[in-house]
């Protein structure tokens, strides 16, 4: 079983997901299912096979995600050079679980924060090659235009309904005084940390498809592209360099992405201190980036 990571949210069993996949699917009946360490906050991630994965929400406030990634991102693959988990079916609630719960194409990779943990160090040229690709997929992502589009999730909004709680934390907020986004808004990710980025299972020499995808859109939509540049702050200081280059970002949005790397890490650390540490290890080294101002 998973650490609790919030007190209201909903016990997830390995017996429960296996039978409400069963139900949903006779054809899934024989395929192995087995749990994924994740440091997503929301939700609980199954792979189902080879090909298939299962993601199961923790809390109420997430459960409408579904929804958003079913409607969105099949309008969205197309137009990133990266590939996405694309649904495949909507569960519904049942055995004691009552939420929908959406089952996905598996992306092969691992993510970029646990390349970021590992003892052996990348190729040299790795880190720049991954960093380019990222920014390729970030500028493409903000020229999307679809009718109709949701607003994003709270990152890709103002920094100024955070202000109290920053300034009680960190005396350095010089990214408020950032102008606004002056244009309208533009699709984002919402959520581009590194444990939604997916790069190859070995790095190798630098070059095309160091990005294979991008997982967990549930908080995309119309927004302040600023929120899409707080991975650079994971990215060491050449390759941060490279990102903002290949993706396009103006001084003014570069500096309200530091306030959302200082939002972020602000509120992750202390809630998740000791259920999630390689996420909060993840946030110390951003925090400590943006601070250094590097």
């Amino acid at each position: 079983m998973s650490p609790r990571l919030h007190d209201d949210e909903v016990e997830v069993r390995d017996d429960v997901v296996r039978a409400l996949v069963d139900d949903h699917d006779p054809a899934w009946r024989d395929l192995p299912l087995r749990r994924v360490p994740s440091t997503g906050t929301d939700n609980i991630v199954y792979r189902l096979g080879d090909d298939l994965g299962v993601r199961v929400r923790r809390i109420d406030g997430a459960a409408a995600q579904v929804e958003r990634e079913v409607r969105w991102l099949p309008s969205l693959a197309p137009h990133l050079p990266c590939a996405l988990a694309t649904p495949v079916a909507v569960g519904s609630p049942g055995h004691g679980y009552p939420y929908p719960w959406l089952v996905f194409c598996w992306l092969p990779g691992r993510d970029l924060a646990h390349v970021a943990l590992d003892a052996a160090p990348p190729p040299t040229g790795w880190w720049a090659g991954v960093a380019e690709g990222l920014g390729a997929v970030v500028r493409a992502l903000h020229a999307v235009s679809l009718p109709d589009a949701p607003a994003a999730g709270s990152r890709g909004r103002s920094l100024a309904p955070h202000d109290d709680g920053v300034r009680r934390l960190v005396g350095d907020v010089a990214a408020l005084a950032a102008p606004p986004w002056p244009h309208d808004p533009v699709w984002v990710h919402g959520d581009l940390l590194p444990g939604n980025v997916l790069v190859p299972d070995e790095p190798a020499a630098p070059g095309p498809g160091d990005v294979v995808g991008v997982i967990d859109w549930a908080a995309s939509g119309l927004g302040d592209p600023a929120c899409d540049a707080m991975v650079a702050w994971s990215l060491p200081t050449t390759a941060r360099r490279a990102f903002h280059e290949a993706a396009g970002f103006d001084d003014a949005t570069w500096a309200r992405a530091r306030g959302w790397v200082l939002q972020q890490a602000l509120a992750f650390i202390p809630y998740y201190r000791t259920t999630i540490p390689d996420g909060v290890e993840g946030a110390w080294r951003r925090l400590g980036a943006v601070l250094a101002k590097v």
